[in-house]
């Protein structure tokens, strides 16, 4: 059956987080791996109506075949949204709603790549990102990332191999839950100038920070070489599969002939729902409620891994977003772990899915997004004690 399939779908594995989702299913569980939005803040009874008043001003104009751009009044609210939120100016027409950021990553790479092609991408990287570029076969050059951002030093090295693209998640990263600093993002922005190397800013997690101050975009810095991703998955809902790429007019272009080739255009019944609800409810004050539950739900797992794991056990702390990124003394493996950890019924996802090469990594990801106070001090204790257990194990 092997002749069946291509080079490209052969050689990409199936995502590793939505294998671990399947043990989830155990009710008994305490997942701590998926990067899921908390469903309690899912405005419901505000959809429901917006639905209702699509169907009563639109009729079946809203179930019909649309363009494939998207909706016009749906691009000028996202043109807005830039410029109030990020003093970014945008034309709507420099705008596509896709399904999911993640189809904007897989238009970009689809327009863009050949085989072989040079691709900047962090390390540790977005799962689906990984997933989605490795389909067209590019030459991953991942640059670690520290608590400030990229490595600068390791993106020189890189970029003098003439990258096509440098893909980036500089807020609230997924899966280590940093941000870069501004300085950082002049550094990264005065070595990508003038490279020919595009940069995909891709910022699904930029609107929930709990803390901190926002830092510029890399639009401020270099908007003929930057496009940008956007989604309200994390901020309205993620079953609409909403999103959208803003990219310079001639690389749009191209992404739209990619677009129209996929699948013609994006649900037009769900891109006027979204647009409904945002015109009448206050989307800023909704994502102030998540803002602050997260930051609870982040400051309750910090505190109990304080004290709960040992001394020799590190993580990041973010200021906004659904993650934080743990490390284990080395040699210890967080595979090793995990298997211990569902044992103890509370799982998690090991590092080493969010690396280009093959690695083994002390390194793991925690998310504080879909538990409560009470579910994170139990399942922090859970995952100490495995942790403990592995350590005997080892001596």
């Amino acid at each position: 059956m092997d002749a069946l399939f291509s080079d490209r779908i052969r050689d990409v594995p199936r995502s590793f987080i939505r294998e671990i989702l399947k043990v989830t299913m155990d009710r008994q569980m305490i997942s701590f791996a998926g990067g899921l939005p908390n469903r309690q803040f899912f405005p419901v009874q505000q959809l429901q109506k917006a639905c209702e008043r699509v169907f009563a001003v639109r009729g079946g104009d809203c179930l019909q075949y649309s363009n494939s751009e998207g909706l016009i009044e749906l691009r000028r609210y996202i043109a807005r949204r830039y410029k109030t939120v990020q003093g970014i100016s945008l034309d709507p027409d420099q705008i596509l709603i896709t399904n999911g950021s993640q189809q904007a990553l897989d238009l970009i790479a689809k327009a863009t790549l050949n085989d072989g092609d040079p691709v900047i991408i962090e390390e540790p990287g977005y799962l689906g990102a990984i997933q989605a570029l490795s389909l067209y076969r590019p030459a991953f050059l991942p640059v670690a990332v520290d608590d400030e951002g990229i490595d600068v030093q390791g993106l020189a090295n890189a970029i003098n191999s003439r990258p096509k693209m440098m893909y980036t998640v500089p807020n609230f990263q997924n899966p280590s839950g940093i941000s870069y600093s501004q300085e950082v993002r002049k550094q990264v922005a005065g070595l990508v100038a003038g490279s020919g190397c595009l940069l995909i800013e891709d910022d699904p997690y930029g609107a929930l920070r709990f803390k901190g101050t926002p830092v510029d975009s890399f639009f401020h810095f270099l908007p003929g070489q930057t496009i940008l991703l956007g989604s309200f998955s994390k901020i309205v809902v993620p079953g609409f599969r909403l999103g959208w790429v803003a990219a310079p007019e001639t690389i749009l272009e191209k992404l739209l002939v990619a677009k129209q080739a996929s699948d013609l255009h994006t649900c037009n019944f769900t891109q006027y729902v979204i647009l409904e609800y945002l015109h009448n409810n206050d989307i800023d004050g909704h994502i102030k409620t998540i803002c602050d539950a997260y930051g609870n739900q982040c400051r309750a797992m910090i505190d109990a891994i304080e004290r709960e794991f040992p001394a020799d056990v590190h993580c990041t702390r973010p200021e906004g977003g659904m993650f934080l990124w743990g490390k284990l003394p080395e040699p210890v493996s967080s595979l090793a772990l995990f298997d211990k950890a569902v044992e103890r019924k509370v799982v998690f996802v090991p590092g080493e899915p969010f690396y280009t090469r093959k690695v083994r990594t002390s390194a793991f990801r925690l998310n504080f997004s879909c538990v409560d106070e009470s579910v994170i001090n139990d399942g922090i204790a859970r995952l100490a004690e495995a942790i403990r257990s592995l350590q005997l194990d080892q001596r």
